[in-house]
Formats: C-alpha cells, sequence, structure tokens
C-alpha cells in the first residue's frame, strides 16, 4: 500500500508536470507508452527468471530498480532546476522505460506468490484486497500530488516516492515467500532458457478457455487504458488542477467500494459469470462518459468504471491462480 501511494504521487506528478509543460496530449501519452511497452516486451523474459528465481528476490530487486528510476528522475529535475542541463521529454521517457523494465519483474512474482500464500477459497478476497490497496492509493494521491506540487514542487514528489520505494523493499526482506511445490507441467517445461520463454504462451494457447479469458483481459486493459490517458486531457480542457485531482479522487473512490465489496464477499460462484456481467457494467459507464463533459458527468462515469474493476480482475485473477500450476505461474502469468 505504501509503495503504490508513492507511486501513484510520482505518476500524478510527471504526468500533470509533461503535459503542463507541452500542452499537448501526445507528450503525455507517451509516458504511458512507454511505462507499457518494455512491460509488454520483456514479460516472457520476466517470467522465466520469477520461476527460476526465489520470487522474494524478484519482488526485491523490482522495488529497488524502479526507486533506482525515481531517483534519477529526481536528479534530472535536479540538475534542470540548478541550470546545469535541460530536461528534455526523453530523458523522462528514459527514467519511466528503466521503472517499467524492473516492474516487469515485479507483477508476475506477487500474482504468483498470492496463489502460494492463500487458500484457494480466500483467492477471490486476497485478490480484491490488492485492488482495495490501489484504490486507497488512487484515491488520495491525486488531492496529495496536487497540494504537494503546488507546494513543494515535483521533486518532493519523487522524493516520497523514493522513500516508499525503499519501505516496500525493507518489508519485503521481512517476509517469508514459500517456494512452488513441483509439478509434472514444471518439470516439463523446464530446460534451456528459450524454451521456458516460449512455454507461457504455449501454456495458454492449448486451453481455449484461458485464450478466451486472455481476449476479455485485453479488450478491458485496452478501456482501461484509454480512460487513463483521456482523462486528463479531457478535464483539463474545461477545468483546472483542482477539478482534475477531484475527479480522479471520486474515481478512486469509487475503485475503492468495489474493493471493499470484493474483500468482504469474494466474488460468486461462478467467477466467469461475473467477469462478463461487470465487464459489462463497465462498459455502461463508459457510455456515459460519451455525454457531454462536466465534472459530475466525467467523475460519476470514472467511479462507476473503477467499481467494477475489482470484482473484474479478482475474478480473473483467481480462475488463472486455479488454473496454472504454482511453478510455471511466473511464465504464464507474464506471457498473458
Amino acid at each position: 500500500l505504501v509503495s503504490l501511494t508513492g507511486s501513484a504521487l510520482s505518476r500524478f506528478a510527471v504526468g500533470l508536470h509533461i503535459y503542463q509543460g507541452s500542452a499537448s496530449v501526445t507528450p503525455f501519452a507517451l509516458i504511458s507508452f512507454f511505462y507499457f511497452l518494455p512491460m509488454v516486451a520483456l514479460s516472457p523474459v520476466a517470467g522465466a527468471l520469477v520461476d527460476r528465481w526465489d520470487r522474494r528476490r524478484a519482488v526485491l530487486l523490482g522495488d529497488l530498480g524502479a526507486g533506482f528510476s525515481t531517483l534519477l528522475l529526481w536528479l534530472l529535475l535536479a540538475a534542470d532546476r540548478a541550470g546545469l542541463s535541460q530536461l528534455r521529454p526523453w530523458h523522462v521517457y528514459a527514467t519511466i522505460v528503466i521503472g517499467s523494465v524492473f516492474g516487469a519483474l515485479r507483477l508476475p512474482a506477487i500474482h504468483a506468490t498470492t496463489a502460494l500464500l492463500v487458500p484457494k477459497q480466500h483467492l477471490g478476497r486476497a485478490n480484491g484486497l490488492l485492488d482495495l490497496a490501489v484504490a486507497i492509493a488512487q484515491i488520495g494521491a491525486p488531492v496529495a500530488s496536487a497540494a504537494l506540487l503546488a507546494r513543494s514542487g515535483i521533486e518532493t514528489v519523487l522524493l516520497i516516492d523514493l522513500a516508499t520505494f525503499l519501505f516496500a523493499a525493507a518489508t519485503v526482506l521481512l517476509v517469508r515467500f514459500p517456494a512452488p511445490p513441483r509439478t509434472d507441467e514444471g518439470r516439463a517445461a523446464g530446460g534451456s532458457l528459450g524454451k521456458e520463454l516460449a512455454y507461457g504462451f504455449s501454456f495458454i494457447g492449448a486451453r481455449p478457455g484461458l485464450r478466451g479469458l486472455l481476449l476479455q483481459a485485453a479488450i478491458t486493459n485496452l478501456a482501461m487504458g484509454l480512460v487513463t490517458v483521456l482523462i486528463t486531457p479531457l478535464v483539463m480542457s474545461f477545468a483546472g488542477v483542482p477539478t482534475l485531482a477531484f475527479i480522479q479522487s471520486v474515481a478512486g473512490a469509487g475503485m475503492l467500494a468495489g474493493g471493499v465489496v470484493m474483500s468482504a464477499w469474494g466474488g460468486p460462484r461462478r467467477r466467469m459469470a461475473g467477469l462478463i456481467a461487470f465487464t459489462f457494467l463497465s462498459g455502461l459507464a463508459l457510455l456515459l462518459a460519451a455525454l457531454p463533459p462536466s465534472a459530475t458527468t466525467v467523475a460519476l462515469a470514472a467511479a462507476a468504471f473503477l467499481f467494477c474493476l475489482p470484482p473484474i480482475t479478482s475474478a480473473a485473477n483467481s480462475i488463472w491462480q486455479l488454473k496454472v500450476p504454482p511453478d510455471v505461474q511466473g511464465r504464464v502469468f507474464a506471457a498473458r
């Protein structure tokens, strides 16, 4: 939760800094592009390493690497303020790429470890708690980041983010990560790194149900990416930074409510039916955003859309965690 909050603070601050400096959507959208590109490109390698390594090591390396990228951006900003060099947009993109490279290790390791720590019947609640942590960060970060930007500048926000990464790394050192049990699938998937890189894709390709689940996730992530990228320029076209921070906090409240519901409920017994139902409801929320823009309309649409995300992601993650053997989850989760 602490690390997520710090990341949300800096993500809001960096995005706003880039948008205000260029007054263009393209440089702002490139932040998301350079954040996701390394994750997509390096996911197969990261998944194979997660299954080979101790998973605590993978999470720790991800935290420290992301913290290094934040420190590097802070140094570049400090040099710009001191007149030693001029900060260019590509400097920001480069630090985002570095953080994303290490993040590619962290995400599959966390999701793969959840199934080892939590009983099967409670996976829905556990995944709901993960979404709840994201929502709490989403609510507080925009308002806090806007206030810090106005009072102390972006450098202070980045230092706070760096401190949260160090806290997260220290916490990981105190937690025992159990080793996954060996399975026949895991033994068959072993061998050269090249074979392990391809295994995640072949595992999914051989199972029609997982292929369909992957297609649903791709559509949901595309919609989420569009919302994430376009909400800032949309709101800034008719309002200012306080309104943007308010709308993002309201949206986070919607996700918080969804996370609370999933943490207490655990999701429907028929996970796939629940996933489809909430995906349909999230589509209706996006239709609301197509109305003439106003702070109220955008806030309600974003809150409704994000309310649906915890039930969707919790159901999907639970299905993956139940259907994929523990000792190949790193490769399969990275491939998806």
